[in-house]
């Protein structure tokens, strides 16, 4: 049971800070999907891919003193930032867990927009379709984020990378 939150503490670790509940579904899915041992089960939703086991598991590391939630009031949104608490590293350090080497990875997704992990989420999530089908999909789905071609293209070349 324990293994899947420590996997969770070592990327909050690796990340520093992680700012949006969206983006760290998309930043967790997203390197599920290029072979980090995250066990979550996510579900096509609003915004793409979602995890209430996700959301679950962060609820508890917060309760429990690992992790530092922040809510700030955005008017007519609220943004939370999430850190690594001293008790969550000293959990960290007592519960060993491999994992791969993620730090790269975490980086390039820290640097991208919410909307723009969004989009390469939805991209992961759609993979068993032809190109041209997960294209025609996406921008049934997510018509209102209105990609461009150029943002496909980009979403495409961070996919490939993030599996190397």
């Amino acid at each position: 049971m324990l293994t899947n939150h420590a996997r969770l503490m070592q990327f909050f670790s690796v990340a520093k800070e992680i700012t949006g509940r969206k983006k760290m579904q998309k930043m967790i899915y997203i390197l599920q999907k290029s072979d980090v041992p995250f066990e979550e089960k996510f579900h096509f939703h609003f915004y793409g891919p979602y995890s209430e086991e996700l959301t679950l598991r962060v609820e508890e590391l917060y309760n429990l003193g690992f992790l530092d939630e922040i809510k700030e009031d955005k008017g007519n949104y609220s943004q939370y930032h999430y850190t690594i608490t001293a008790e969550g590293e000293t959990f960290l350090d007592q519960f060993a867990v491999e994992m791969p080497a993620i730090a790269d990875r975490v980086e390039i997704l820290q640097n991208r927009s919410s909307r723009f992990l969004e989009l390469v989420a939805t991209i992961l999530y759609f993979n068993d379709l032809s190109f041209g089908e997960m294209e025609e999909k996406i921008h049934r789905v997510k018509g209102k984020q209105n990609y461009t071609d150029e943002e496909m293209r980009d979403a495409l070349a961070v996919i490939d990378e993030m599996k190397h």
